[in-house]
């Protein structure tokens, strides 16, 4: 109960804030943002991500797509006092629908890198994140370190397009390396032995012990790389960018994000919801 009042106190806070704003804007004559005209004319803010990311996005058995992430894009919605829509791609083509304008975010566990920053603007990061292994007890020693697995040997899956892909490709050179287009898969090929760990961001692994807890499964959480989770949005709109990054910036100063955070990691109740 006390949790909800804090609750419900950040929220009105957060939309005080946020409304401000939006008079301001408001009160302007002339637009210098094409986006942010583009998801007001339409009244839906389109927002792109996996879908497959627990507990960051998710998708649940009814096709409703929920998480922390889903949480921070509709928050964002709000305050541009317009729907939020979200559309499911495999990671590697979140960015691609994000040049073209086919969404106008990703909301998506998507590490902020200088690759990615050029084609792209980022905000945040929202969340900071780290390199783990998920594997199983009895081969636990493949996952100990990185240079202890680098043999051609050992097996590793990675979400393709990723950090972690590119993590294993500079570091686990020396290994098998397959790459899959969801996690679902990824962690299916270690449930299966076909791979002995998959390398995926932290929250990622530790969620996938909890769901299969009669599989053997261990994630080893020593963080390998530091890895700052952002908003990605178009880099030709200024506008845009201040208006999200001053957005954010209210959520977190709220507690709102810390709230959130303790919602998807304190708690397991969601995982009932899985699909």
């Amino acid at each position: 109960m006390k949790f909800a009042k804090v609750t419900l106190v950040s929220v009105l806070a957060f939309i005080f804030f946020t409304g401000c704003a939006q008079m301001q804007q408001g009160s302007s004559s002339t637009s210098a943002s094409p986006v942010l005209d583009r998801i007001q004319q339409r009244g839906e803010l389109i927002v792109g991500t996996m879908g497959n990311m627990p507990p960051l996005n998710m998708t649940s058995k009814d096709g409703e797509i929920f998480g922390l992430e889903p949480d921070l894009a509709r928050m964002l919605a709000s305050a541009m006092n317009v729907k939020v829509k979200f559309v499911t791609k495999p990671f590697n083509e979140l960015l691609p629908a994000l040049q073209t304008g086919e969404v106008d975010m990703v909301l998506s566990g998507m590490t902020i890198t200088p690759e990615r920053n050029r084609k792209v603007a980022f905000i945040g990061p929202y969340f900071i994140s780290g390199k783990a292994f998920l594997t199983k007890v009895k081969t636990i020693a493949y996952a100990d370190e990185a240079r202890d697995a680098n043999n051609p040997n050992t097996k590793i899956v990675a979400l393709r397009g990723s950090t972690s892909q590119a993590f294993a490709e500079a570091f686990l050179d020396k290994t098998t390396l397959f790459t899959t287009g969801d996690y679902d898969e990824a962690v299916d090929m270690v449930l299966q032995d076909k791979a002995h760990a998959m390398i995926a961001d932290y929250p990622i692994c530790v969620v996938s012990v909890f769901r299969y807890p009669e599989a053997g499964l261990l994630s080893v959480v020593t963080q390998l790389t530091y890895e700052p989770i952002g908003i990605a949005i178009p880099a030709n709109d200024p506008l845009l960018m201040n208006w999200t990054r001053n957005t954010l910036n209210n959520i977190e100063g709220s507690g709102i994000l810390d709230e959130l955070k303790l919602k998807w990691f304190a708690e397991g109740n969601w995982l009932k919801k899985l699909k």
